[in-house]
């Protein structure tokens, strides 16, 4: 299995990620396009130490972008989406 630190690189903070997290307890998060469900599972709960239900992956295309003539791509990406116990709470910008 690979470091915690390289499977979740970063949290998801987007209006849609931010309602999952009020209303049904779900937090978002980038992690590593080649972690599984079950090592994305255990990283989230021995990193933040809470106990989870599910998870749910989606493999999000790059967008293209251009500069004038010249036409790029971002890189492709992984979301998980990742639905916590009832009682469990994740504080990243809380009372901001």
């Amino acid at each position: 299995m690979k470091d915690i630190y390289q499977i979740i690189k970063r949290p998801l903070i987007t209006e849609k990620a931010t309602h999952l997290k009020e209303k049904e307890n779900k937090v978002a998060f980038l992690v590593d396009r080649a972690a599984n469900k079950v090592e994305i599972k255990a990283a989230v709960e021995r990193l933040l130490k809470v106990k989870v239900l599910a998870v749910n992956c989606a493999t999000m295309k790059g967008k293209t972008r251009r500069v004038g003539r010249t036409v790029g791509k971002r890189p492709d990406w992984k979301k998980a989406v990742v639905t916590l116990r009832p009682g469990d709470r994740i504080e990243f910008f809380e009372g901001v």
